[in-house]
């Protein structure tokens, strides 16, 4: 099952993600790891919800 990245509903701590880090937008390179905190305040955002990882990288979740 994969979840809708794009929806902050569907993303809290602990949980285990893909993200694209601002220097991978180019390339699409997936990051893995798990949520930390979530960094963007509305409830949607088209291109993923921006959080911090538990080993701090920031990055937007895909879809």
């Amino acid at each position: 099952m994969t979840i809708d990245g794009r929806h902050r509903k569907n993303i809290y701590p602990g949980l285990e993600v893909e993200v694209i880090l601002k220097k991978d937008q180019k390339s699409g390179v997936r990051t893995a790891g798990v949520v930390k905190d979530l960094l963007t305040n509305s409830s949607y955002h088209p291109h993923g919800i921006k959080v911090r990882l538990e080993d701090g990288q920031v990055g937007r979740v895909c879809t």
